[in-house]
């Protein structure tokens, strides 16, 4: 992980339960599509990567949560996770969770550790 974290978005962006905020993260020495949540007033991050098979989970952009506001969706295969934790809750994620990255808040903005 950098000793300086990388910006984000502003901590106002994210809305409990709404609409999450794209980014690209390095993983494993690639630029790899990524996205933050409020859930329950903590904020999560995750690789953009279905369990199923990796495609990204938003067909519209930043739309993670399905209809409920209660779990993150796979728009793809419907697949539900959580979004406190990333597990896989159910559908075609075959108990594969989702990839969290280390994310933080604080002096408003949102940023994520690499």
């Amino acid at each position: 992980m950098a000793e300086n974290p990388r910006l984000i978005c502003a901590a106002s962006d994210l809305q409990d339960g709404g609409r999450g905020v794209r980014f690209e993260a390095q993983w494993g020495g690639q630029p790899t599509p990524a996205f933050v949540i409020r859930f329950k007033g903590r904020v999560y991050g995750y690789l953009n990567r279905c369990g199923h098979i990796p495609v990204e989970l938003d067909f519209q952009p930043g739309e993670f949560f399905d209809d409920s506001r209660l779990y993150l969706v796979c728009a793809t295969h419907g697949a539900l996770y959580a979004p406190e934790s990333g597990a896989c809750l159910g559908g075609r994620c075959e108990r594969r969770g989702l990839l969290p990255l280390e994310v933080i808040e604080r002096d408003g903005g949102i940023y994520v550790k690499e």
